[in-house]
Formats: structure tokens, sequence, C-alpha cells
């Protein structure tokens, strides 16, 4: 028994071969056989999800309405809050914390009878490529054990990957939805900033996280989205602009899509995933898409912008877990100074510590004109840039990552390496556009190939659609 979407589940539900609380059942069993090798979940909420579970199945056979969302089991990531529920950002400075409310998105989620199934491992404070910075030890990839899945969100990608969950929630700040979307086969969606409502996701990077889905198909990523999109009084930055029908797709061509001159030629992208991005090209054009190359000169830009604004917006963040307000305290503090000192450089860990330190130097006198300052304003450059683009093109088409999944060590000594497996998925988060990553083939060994499809802003449905008309499942 094995469903890759919620119509697959509502349907096997309405036929009454299924009930929800054997769905559960059955997904808890994959968890007890297969996470203790995976690591991807930190924390199973067995019994709430039985309960819930349990709940619908009453629902439905008393011919009560049920929620759009009835039969959709989740895992959520690791700094998503959910009321009652421990979140930890998989942070030793945060271990045993239980928050006292639930993000927007996951109350928006429960109100359309979504079933949460635990939380999942990920990297520490959402700061990483490999989930190899969780506190709680790495994630493994599904398909190959020897490798990681990618990050930040690698445990929410593995655990619907491995079949523990039919869909998760991640976050996603400079590719961490979609770069393991794109190491593991599957949809990793990010939408418009402002779309979905950051209230009551730990924060890393304010102007640049985003909660999105992570699925087996278009369509579930498009519900999920749906029931989470939308203004939040809560959050200043969500938009108030209509939410349309993701969840509809149907395949669209007829469309002028930009490629970027310097993906084409660069030489750092592993030869498989250039033949499945120049394969896909193809395909576009054969169904009657029109493909453009268009020249964009702020590629080797992208990365150091990127860790130059979150870094800087990371110290600040981060400035509250001092070992004073809540979490971790250092038993061996004897004052305020080391207790705020001893706090802090026990509970976090070392990349953590990296980028505070990073961002503490942008924003330092005499160098914030230097670095953050120019940061912005070349982020603004980008932004205009990429919007001229869609002035004459509907989407931009890139590979979601450079390669595919490498194995566990391979990078972690080495930052800047690590830093550039952001190098496509960036671009979305410096201009606040939707991005989406979509499996198109496997290389030689048999890893996934994610490509990536960017948008106008606010334009995920015709994203979607023109998404379906390339997947590869």
């Amino acid at each position: 028994m094995s469903f890759r979407s919620l119509a697959e589940v509502q349907t096997a539900w309405n036929a009454g071969s299924i009930t929800l609380e054997q769905l559960v059942d059955q997904y808890l069993l994959n968890i007890s056989s297969k996470n203790p090798e995976i690591n991807a979940f930190l924390e199973v909420f067995s019994q709430s999800a039985i309960e819930q579970a349990r709940a619908l199945d009453q629902k439905k056979k008393a011919n009560q309405p049920v929620g759009k969302l009835a039969g959709m089991v989740l895992a959520i990531k690791d700094n998503i809050c959910y009321k009652n529920h421990q979140v930890t950002a998989s942070s030793k400075i945060l271990e045993g914390y239980t928050s006292i409310y639930s993000s927007t998105a996951i109350e928006r989620l429960l109100a359309e009878d979504a079933i949460i199934i635990g939380r999942t491992n990920c990297d520490e404070f959402a700061m990483g490529s490999s989930n190899e910075n969780s506190a709680f030890g790495p994630v493994k990839n599904p398909i190959d054990p020897t490798r990681v899945t990618g990050g930040s969100s690698g445990g929410s990608v593995a655990a619907v990957a491995a079949d523990m969950c039919l869909a998760s929630l991640g976050s996603d700040t400079g590719g961490s939805i979609r770069q393991p979307a794109s190491f593991c086969g599957l949809v990793g969606l990010k939408p418009t900033y402002g779309r979905v409502s950051r209230y009551g996701l730990l924060a890393y990077g304010s102007s640049f996280d985003q909660i999105g889905p992570i699925t087996h198909s278009l369509e579930d990523a498009g519900h999920l989205l749906q029931v989470m999109a939308g203004k939040d009084h809560l959050d200043a930055t969500s938009s108030s602009v209509k939410v349309e029908s993701y969840g509809d797709i149907e395949k669209i061509a007829g469309k002028k899509i930009a490629v970027l001159d310097v993906v084409m030629d660069n030489k750092s992208i592993q030869p498989s995933v250039m033949k499945a991005y120049k394969d896909t090209i193809k395909k576009l054009e054969e169904s009657g898409n029109q493909i453009t190359t268009v020249h964009f000169p702020y590629l080797d830009f992208l990365v150091p912008i990127y860790y130059v604004l979150t870094t800087a917006e990371a110290s600040s963040n981060l400035s509250r877990y001092d070992g004073i307000h809540f979490g971790y305290r250092s038993k061996s503090a004897t004052d305020l100074e080391s207790t705020y000192l001893k706090s802090r450089s026990e509970g976090f860990g070392k990349e953590v510590k990296r980028r505070i330190m990073l961002g503490t130097f942008v924003l330092s006198a005499g160098y914030y004109d230097a670095y953050y300052t120019k940061a912005q304003k070349v982020r603004r450059l980008v932004k205009e840039a990429t919007d001229e683009i869609f002035k004459t093109a509907d989407f931009i088409l890139v590979p979601s990552t450079p390669g595919t999944a490498f194995q566990f060590g391979q990078n972690s000594n080495d930052p800047i390496t690590m830093y550039l497996e952001d190098l496509f998925t960036v671009q979305a988060n410096i201009t606040g556009h939707p991005s989406v990553s979509i499996p198109v083939g496997k290389d030689d060994m048999g890893l996934p190939i994610g490509m990536q499809l960017m948008a106008p802003a606010f334009s995920e449905r015709s994203m979607l659609q023109m998404a379906a008309s390339i997947i590869n499942y």
C-alpha cells in the first residue's frame, strides 16, 4: 500500500478500501523500520496522528463534511511551530523547547484536516545544503544512504522519498526546499515571497525565508500551497494578492522560456545534469514553446549577495538565543557575561557560529557600507535584471543543482564549495520570485536530476502548469 498523491488516498478512502487510521498506521510502520537508518524524523506524533485520522474516519462514517486535505499525512520541518509540540531547528540551543502556538501555515492546514505525523531533521537553523549540520545527526538519502539528501530541508524530503508520509513542509531561504527535492526526485516548491505567512517559522534570513511543500505530485504541491497562501495579519510581509486555484493543473504550451547564457556554457555543471537540461529544452521546443537565450551577467554574484545578506539577517535573528530567555543554558556559566558566551558557544553548531560571525562582521562599523550596503544594491540590480527577462519571457529554466547528490563528507570541509551548491536556486530568493524543482530523469548512477522553473511574482499557477509539461516522474 503506497500512495503518491492525495487524489489516490481520497479515492481509496471513499471507496472504503482503506481507512485513514490504517493509512497512518502504515506510515508509522514505515517510520519504525526506516527512520533508524535514514534519521529523517526527530519526533513522531504517533498518538495525535492516529487520533486525527480516527476522527476523520468517524466523520466520514457519519456522512459529515471533511476538509479538502483529509488524507494528507504531513511531516513538518523542525523550524515550523506546532502548538504543544517541540520545535528545535535541529539545534542543541533549543533542545526540549515546546512551542506555545502554531504557525499560520500549520493552522490553515489543520483547518482543512491535514494530519501531521511528526517533525523532521534539518540543517541547524536551516543553514546548510546537505543536512550534515544538524545537532541530531545527518539525514541519509533513501536512494543511496552513502549520499546526502541535500539541505536544509533534508529530513522533510527524505521522509517523503522513503514513503514515511505523503508530503511534507520545508522552508526555503536559498534553495533549501528545491535542492534536496532535486537530490531525491521530488517536487519542491518555493512560493513568491509573501505568498505564505512566515508567522511561526523560526527566522534565518527574514527577507528570504518562505515555507513551501515537498510532494510527489505537482497537484499536491498546488493543493498545499492554496490552503497555506493568503494574507495574514500576524505577518506584515504577507501579501493580499488573490489566491488562485493551484491544485487544478493542466499542461500548457506556446510559452516563451528563457535560458541563461551563463548556464549553457557553465563548466561547473555535471555532464549528466547538462544533458538533462538540454533534453528538457528540446522537449519544450517540441511541445510548441519558444526558447530564448538571454544574457544574465550576475550569476557569479548571486552566492556572495546571498551569504552577505542572509548572514547579516541571521546574526540579528539568532541574537535572541542567549541562554536567558529560553532554550539551552550552560551549566558552567557563573555570571551574565559567561551565560551569554558559554550558552551560545556550546549551544550553536559550527556552521551557525560561522554565519553569525560573518553576519556580525558585514554589519560592523567600517564594513557595513563595503559589504552589506553594496550587497543590497546588487540585489536590486539582480531583481531588475530578472524582471527585465520576464518582460519578454514567461519563465526561466535552469538546473536545480550543478550536480546530483554527493557523498557524505565530500564538501563538508570546504564551506565555499558547499555554498556553491546553491548557485542556481538563490536567484529566486534574492528576487522574491516563485520557483519549483521537478524531477526530469536520473544520472548514470541512478541518482535523480531536477530542473527548476522560475516565474514572475504570484504566477505559481502558470508555473505549475508549465512544469506539468516537463516533469518526468
